[in-house]
């Protein structure tokens, strides 16, 4: 593997040795379930969701120190042992010339044996890119759980006489970005097996559920993502011509002309309501890092609040009460969104790693994160990365890239078997591949 530094040959001989193989290829893992988990070649880990075990304490979320004591905290091991090699290893990576220039972030704990094995500014604020997907994921998790389902209400007020409904009809939105042209299509057919084939009232859209901001705060100009709505169809803000599109196809004439923005009274019926569940979601959420999906739970969050027109302070004021939680310091850190494209989202290595302590203490949270993160070298944003390596469909960790950064966060299997969570955030690169190639040596080294 080659990482691009043309300077210091020496060092750069150091960490092609860290990549240097010498072990086999089958593991053990230690998970927080009761029942049968199977470990597949290079650890791979197939969950039975049947078999989760009690949650664990509250008590038990502090595992790790402070972040003023953090790096000190770290007890340096002998060189004989597995511990000793994989911080000499990482000692010999975080030399490398690219670090003259570029700024680095490294979190490693033990989840086995709940101690840090290795800390490089873990606690300095730095931009995560879309590793901040994992706050979000982990958040909705633990405030909506593992069953919710996202979901767009279609319901009708008044009555039908003659095949017209004298009344108006509603559309509510859930922020679903799984919500398809299809389903509108299931929605207008649902009407007209009521024996509605003509509107006499309105028709209206219910956004009611998230704030009237189209963009996230701190978003560029050139993001390309958004507009975001509470009523989109496939992740795009185009509901209002698809909805009329849909009504045309089953036949149904409309006395309004478009769509107004309402929201829904009482005494309105039920006539049918499209849901995906938030694995849907999360798949290509964590996968494929897609942003509109993240904007989506993000705001789900927000909703969870119960206010009406929730939007980002309501998400953070959730958000940070988990940090808190966790022993953390919220105003340290700064949520701007839900995906990571903004430049003005702060966090910390130790704070990434924290949430995925906790996610994996919780099954009901880890059996829903852990099978939605990319697989080195097999799919999602992981796909092409550490092949032909012992981190191969070992790695599972969201990735993450700016212009200016890049990062990778998850879990992984050391060679003694311990389950590792990590967070490499590098900042300053003027090029991503940089900060993937170090990101994927660490990685291997890990694994090794």
């Amino acid at each position: 593997m080659v990482l691009g530094i043309k300077s210091n040959k020496g060092l750069l001989l150091i960490a092609i040795f860290v990549l240097i193989s010498s072990c086999g290829s089958r593991r053990t893992v230690q998970l927080p379930y009761n029942g049968p988990v199977q470990i597949t070649e290079n650890a791979r880990v197939i969950l039975n969701p049947a078999s989760v075990a009690t949650p664990v304490d509250s008590t038990q979320l502090e595992l790790a120190p402070s972040s003023r004591a953090l790096t000190s905290s770290i007890v340096r091991a002998s060189t004989g042992t597995w511990k000793g090699r994989v911080q000499q290893r990482l000692d010999s990576l975080c030399r490398l010339p690219l670090f003259e220039t570029t700024q680095l972030g490294l979190y490693v704990f033990d989840l086995t044996d709940k101690t840090p094995v290795y800390a490089v500014n873990a606690a300095q604020r730095m931009r995560p890119a879309s590793v901040q997907k994992l706050i979000t994921a982990v958040s909705a998790l633990h405030y909506l759980g593992g069953n919710y389902r996202f979901g767009t209400d279609l319901r009708i007020s008044g009555s039908i006489a003659g095949g017209t409904l004298q009344g108006d009809v509603y559309v509510v939105g859930g922020m679903d970005p799984l919500l398809s042209a299809s389903d509108l299509y299931d929605m207008a057919a649902a009407l007209r097996r009521m024996g509605i084939n003509r509107i006499a009232g309105n028709l209206y859209a219910d956004l009611s559920m998230k704030d009237d901001l189209s963009y996230g705060w701190g978003w560029c100009w050139d993001d390309k993502v958004g507009p975001l709505s509470a009523l989109m169809v496939d992740a795009e803000d185009r509901f209002a011509g698809e909805w009329i599109s849909a009504l045309t196809n089953a036949q149904i004439q409309c006395s309004s002309i478009g769509i107004g923005q309402r929201q829904l009274p009482r005494g309105t019926k039920s006539v049918l309501r499209i849901t995906h569940t938030i694995d849907e979601v999360l798949q290509p959420l964590l996968k494929n890092s897609q942003n509109v999906y993240a904007e989506c739970l993000f705001y789900q969050i927000a909703a969870f609040s119960g206010q009406k027109n929730a939007g980002r302070k309501q998400a953070v004021t959730l958000i940070n009460n988990l940090i808190a939680q966790l022993g953390m310091q919220p105003d340290r850190y700064q949520i701007a969104d839900g995906s990571g494209l903004s430049l003005y989202n702060y966090a910390t290595p130790e704070l990434i790693v924290r949430l995925l302590n906790y996610a994996y203490r919780r099954p009901e949270i880890f059996q829903h994160l852990y099978p939605a993160l990319p697989i080195a070298g097999e799919d999602g944003t992981l796909s092409k990365r550490m092949q032909a390596t012992f981190a191969y469909g070992n790695v599972h960790a969201k990735t993450g890239s700016l212009n200016g950064i890049s990062s990778l966060s998850g879990y992984l299997t050391a060679r003694n078997g311990h389950l590792l969570s990590f967070c490499i955030m590098n900042q300053g690169v003027n090029s991503a591949k940089l900060g993937r190639d170090f990101q994927d040596l660490v990685c291997v080294a890990l694994c090794r």
